[in-house]
């Protein structure tokens, strides 16, 4: 049986983070998975797109599982998550404290049993330390600190370049996990080398599934998946593609059948099982 951890609070005032609760005026209300999900997001600050309804729809959770997400941002990972399958424990960290409130806000609107924890992934509460999960999920942080220019706004900064390693991300998942329990990570494809180096050393029946933006180019994302105490070899599956046609059809999105039923229906995105 799987421990939960007590909420704990936002202490830290580290400067770069944004502390300062959003007021209505500096949000947005979008619509996910063709409306099930509704999340308040800032204007200006760091915004959802596709790659945390993605990962979401990749965690195979069964009801009744404690499921974790390390920076969690506003929750729309966890919502969407929540809205496929129900009847899961939910427990988001997320080290800005503006984020947290957002999150707790659009996860609690929606009914979900969950919490947010306001916390470095690589300083934990003594609750979170001692708990353990079924599933772990993360988007970290695109760019390493000075890969890029960065971003005026705090908030998006901290979102797009953190300044934690991904290998620490890694083994903080692999900590929390519970025997058998899998870690999934959506990160940029030239991160790849770096991400699976953590993940064979912390964890085993590592995957890696693909995301081509059209068929026949390269992969600009990765899904990445491992197991506590997993004995299977190394899988690299064949990619999903997520637009149809060769270019970009003017303002309409034009995805692939699988991808609008992932992202208008809450479909699921399965790791292929051969």
């Amino acid at each position: 049986m799987n421990s939960r951890p007590r909420a704990g609070s936002c202490a830290n005032t580290e400067c770069g983070l944004r502390i300062e609760p959003f007021v209505e005026a500096e949000l947005t209300c979008d619509a996910f998975l063709g409306g099930k999900v509704t999340i308040r997001q800032p204007r200006d600050g760091y915004r959802a797109g596709v790659d945390p309804v993605l990962l979401a729809a990749s965690v195979m959770a069964r009801p009744g599982q404690c499921v974790l997400e390390l920076g969690c941002g506003a929750g729309p990972a966890l919502s969407c998550l929540a809205a496929r399958v129900p009847g899961l424990s939910l427990t988001g960290v997320e080290i800005q404290p503006a984020y947290a409130d957002l999150a707790r806000r659009n996860l609690a609107d929606h009914g979900f049993d969950a919490q947010v924890v306001c916390a470095d992934i690589v300083d934990l509460p003594d609750p979170l330390r001692s708990a353990t999960f079924d599933h772990v999920l993360a988007n970290p942080p695109y760019f390493g600190p000075g890969s890029r220019i960065g971003s005026e706004d705090a908030g998006r900064e901290i979102a797009r370049a953190g300044r934690t390693p991904l290998s620490d991300w890694i083994a903080v998942a692999a900590r929390r996990l519970a025997p058998g329990g899998f870690a999934t990570v959506i990160q940029r494809a030239e991160r790849l080398p770096d991400l699976l180096a953590a993940m064979t050393t912390h964890l085993g029946s590592v995957e890696c599934l693909p995301l081509v933006p059209r068929a026949h180019r390269a992969a600009r994302l990765v899904l990445l998946r491992g197991r506590k105490g997993g004995k299977a070899a190394f899988r690299l599956c064949a990619p999903v593609v997520l637009h149809r046609g060769n270019a970009h059809p003017g303002d309409a999105d034009h995805y692939t059948p699988q991808v609008s039923a992932i992202l208008r229906d809450g479909a699921a995105l399965p790791f292929p099982t051969a």
